[in-house]
């Protein structure tokens, strides 16, 4: 046994959609009476190649004391399920040293993985674009610092946002923003079960006409469209909830 990281799936938010399964090169896991399951420790690499691709935010990299990952056996595991095998060790090849690297942080998780976006090709420039004009129509905006009952909810369309979706979406204010209310928060950092609490009050007050979700592409963003979605639910309400997914590179898209 060795202390190491290794993916770790929680059954509780796991729903069985099998997202994960291709995105996992080593066969590690498979569908089991309707969850995600590892196969077996010795398949998982820990690097958490499947992290991005699981929609409820169920699967998260640990540490824990287990049987090292075993290239040989992987692979013998990938021609038996007829998967393509590793040419390479996963490990190994992470392993090979690199100019200065950034230092990981101690969560493990993929979405802080440090990018540097300067060397992406620049979009190109709208010669007739003008300044915006900001569609902010209240004050304060964040989660923690609002009352639940504040009169600009009442009868709103509510935009529910992640603190990064305004940096990395340069048309946030005229294309989610404009014409609602919003509340901002980070699912990362911030207490989740206590946002929950707060959105739910909020709509249970506020009679509002639908709910946007904002949130970025890392994995653990997707705990916020969870909180606002079991909100809802607890309510007993019935309004139209959308969720709008952003990218570290700018490009939303629709859920």
């Amino acid at each position: 046994m060795v202390k190491r990281s290794i993916v770790e799936i929680n059954e509780e938010k796991c729903d069985g959609c099998g997202l994960c399964i291709p995105s996992c090169h080593e066969g590690a896991l498979q569908i089991v009476d309707g969850k995600a399951k590892l196969v077996k420790d010795i398949y998982c690499d820990g690097l958490g190649n499947c992290l991005g691709h699981c929609p409820q935010d169920a699967i998260k990299i640990i540490e824990k004391d287990v049987e090292d990952f075993d290239f040989e056996a992987t692979n013998t595991h990938l021609k038996d399920i007829g998967k393509p095998e590793l040419e390479e060790n996963p490990l190994e090849e992470k392993a090979k040293p690199t100019e200065e690297k950034p230092k990981e942080l101690p969560c493990g998780c993929p979405g802080t993985m440090v990018r540097d976006l300067r060397e992406e090709p620049d979009a190109e420039p709208d010669q007739t674009s003008k300044e915006q004009t900001s569609q902010l129509k209240q004050w304060p905006i964040q989660l923690n610092l609002l009352p639940p009952n504040v009169p600009f909810f009442q009868n709103s369309d509510l935009l529910i946002s992640a603190d990064c979706v305004g940096f990395a979406n340069p048309n946030l204010h005229n294309t989610l923003l404009k014409g609602k209310s919003i509340a901002i928060g980070c699912p990362k950092l911030d207490d989740i079960s206590g946002y929950k609490e707060k959105i739910q009050s909020i709509i249970e007050m506020s009679n509002l006409k639908t709910i946007t979700v904002a949130i970025m592409e890392v994995p653990c963003c997707y705990g916020l469209y969870d909180a606002v979605e079991q909100a809802l639910k607890d309510s007993g309400k019935e309004i139209p909830l959308k969720k709008i997914v952003v990218g570290i590179n700018g490009i939303t898209s629709e859920n």
